[in-house]
This record gives C-alpha cells, sequence and structure tokens, in this order.
C-alpha cells in the first residue's frame, strides 16, 4: 500500500487542475492567536482525490502532522485549563465518526492527511494527495491545520499520530 501513496505522491505534480481550486492563507499561530503569514495551501480536485499544493515558508524542518479540522477557525481556546494555539479548530475533520485516527488512505478521520514536508531552509513545497477527500465543497468551513511533529497515522503510543502543538492553521472558505 505505501508503495501506490508514494507512486501517487510523485505524480501529483503532473496532475493538472480539472476543477475549482481553493487557496487557503496559513498563518502562524499561538496561544494569543493569529500571528504572521507563512503562505498559502491550494487543493485542487483530480481523478485520484484531492491535492494539496502548499507554498509555505518560516516552518521548522521536517516532517509535520497535516489535517482538516472540523471548525473553521483559528483562533486560541482553552484545553487542559489552559490556553492554546488554534483550539477553536476542533478536532481532525470526521464525519463518518470513526472516532479514531488513521491513514489518508484507509481508515479512521476524513481529515487525516499525509504528512507535510518542510525543507532544510523552512519551506514546505511538496504537494500531497488525499484519496479519500473527493469535493471541494466539503472542506469548505472548515481549518487546515500544521502540527509541529510528525504524524505516524496511528492513536498509539501518542493519540492523533503525535503531531502535538498546533503551528499554522488557515479557514477553508
Amino acid at each position: 500500500m505505501k508503495q501506490w501513496l508514494f507512486a501517487a505522491m510523485a505524480s501529483c505534480a503532473a496532475v493538472g487542475v480539472q476543477a475549482e481550486t481553493l487557496s487557503v492563507e496559513m498563518n502562524k499561530v499561538n496561544d494569543q492567536g493569529v500571528a504572521s503569514s507563512v503562505g498559502t495551501v491550494k487543493i485542487e480536485t483530480t481523478d485520484h482525490g484531492l491535492v494539496f499544493r502548499p507554498d509555505l515558508s518560516g516552518l521548522n524542518a521536517g516532517a509535520h502532522g497535516f489535517h482538516v479540522h472540523a471548525n473553521g477557525s483559528c483562533q486560541p481556546a482553552e484545553k487542559d485549563g489552559k490556553q492554546a494555539a488554534a483550539v477553536a479548530a476542533g478536532g481532525h475533520w470526521d464525519p463518518k465518526n470513526t472516532g479514531q485516527h488513521g491513514e489518508p488512505w484507509g481508515d479512521g478521520h476524513m481529515g487525516d492527511l499525509p504528512v507535510l514536508v518542510v525543507d532544510a531552509q523552512g519551506n514546505a513545497n511538496q504537494p500531497v494527495l488525499a484519496p479519500r477527500l473527493k469535493s471541494l465543497g466539503d472542506l469548505k468551513g472548515h481549518a487546515l491545520m500544521v502540527h509541529e511533529g510528525g504524524d505516524n497515522y496511528s492513536d498509539t503510543p501518542e493519540p492523533l499520530g503525535g503531531g502535538g502543538p498546533r503551528v499554522a492553521c488557515g479557514v477553508i472558505e
């Protein structure tokens, strides 16, 4: 299965726009609110699912959890008795109520996307394919989130893939 995913991701750059494209303005977030812009993510429809094309800068190098969240807000809110970044976005978008974090090509939250890879210069430009997501309209009114850490596509050993704090967010309109 992973070989298929890597082949599909490699072909994302060659996939053309077939329909509407959404552009999501992404901003750094902290416990005080939305800070500076880090760029945009364009979301396009293809025959293989939705492609997320990031054009981001100013992020920490490495793999980052990348998800569609339930609510269309990037505002801070209280979590575990403390103000935290972008908590108003809610959890991962889970319209089928699976209650589990999983692989973007398997079972679990519909909002589970492939990891976002940031290069040594702090830029993310590698497109990712979400094969289970087919309609841009389904995403409107939700938030697109970048987490501090990576994502193991599981709820173990840490919940929600272990991505940790939210560092960048954009509302999908």
